[in-house]
């Protein structure tokens, strides 16, 4: 029996496999919502809304909604967290709950938001939605490590990085760069303007890397950390050493 639930914690990590020790393929931010597939003792398999991304998280780590309450958190458009970290404080308890950005604010109505029975006052700033604000809001990421699975300023992975950002600019991207290399338009290297998605490929031509286009034959992507290097038809070229660090594969357009 399918059952619905949506984290109210600042992040909680999405788990390959049923235990502690298993990979972290991604992570679910405050206020995002997920069907229930199946369960055991410890860990419960879900889907999330948006992505469809399917994983295991901790059967304490969430909070279950009905299916009236999971349709509507998916077919209305919530305000996104922008800060790097902003504040939620409890109406009825007075409990703090730090939210990093990208966390979704559903019911969002006059600095408070409402999810299920628990209210919460917001205290921080809402994205534009604007795909305009797209070479800003990746800037704002800069020097954040990298972390396979991760989307937050604390940690973040290269695909995890183009879909935190495209969120904040109302747009909702899937969660993998090779699913990111299908969608959009296509184009070719001399079309590429600031604010595309480029693709780099591994020793099988198969996409393992995306990241944001900038000004001045400059991209901005997670390798590391956070950091800006010099796009060519070759690749990326690193900053620090000169050298290629990944090869060109493909590039598309969002607009």
């Amino acid at each position: 029996m399918i059952k619905y639930a949506v984290n109210i914690l600042g992040l909680i990590p999405l788990r390959k496999n049923p235990n502690d020790q298993s990979e972290m393929i991604s992570q679910i931010l405050f206020g995002q919502h997920f069907k229930i597939i199946s369960s055991n003792p410890k860990w419960v398999q879900i889907i999330t809304s948006k992505d469809k991304y399917e994983g295991w998280i901790c059967i304490k780590q969430y909070l279950e909604i009905n299916k009236n309450e999971y349709d509507n958190l998916s077919s209305n458009d919530y305000p996104i967290a922008l800060d790097k970290t902003s504040q939620l404080i409890g109406i009825d308890d007075d409990i703090e709950i730090n939210i990093p950005m990208g966390s979704t604010l559903p019911f969002f109505e006059n600095g408070e938001i409402k999810i299920s029975n628990k209210k919460f006052k917001f205290k921080g700033q809402t994205a534009s939605k604007n795909l305009n604000d797209i070479i800003n809001y990746s800037k704002l990421l800069i020097n954040s490590p990298y972390l396979w699975g991760g989307k937050s300023i604390l940690g973040i992975d290269c695909s995890g990085f183009t879909q935190l950002i495209h969120s904040l600019c109302g747009i909702d991207l899937p969660r993998d760069a090779y699913q990111q290399a299908k969608i959009g338009k296509k184009i070719k290297f001399h079309e590429i303007v600031p604010g595309d998605l480029i693709f780099f490929e591994n020793e099988s031509e198969k996409v393992n890397h995306v990241g944001i286009s900038l000004e001045s034959n400059q991209i901005i992507h997670a390798s590391g950390k956070v950091r800006i290097d010099i796009l060519n038809k070759n690749g990326i070229l690193n900053t620090d050493n000169n050298l290629i660090s990944h090869k060109y594969h493909s590039a598309i357009t969002i607009k």
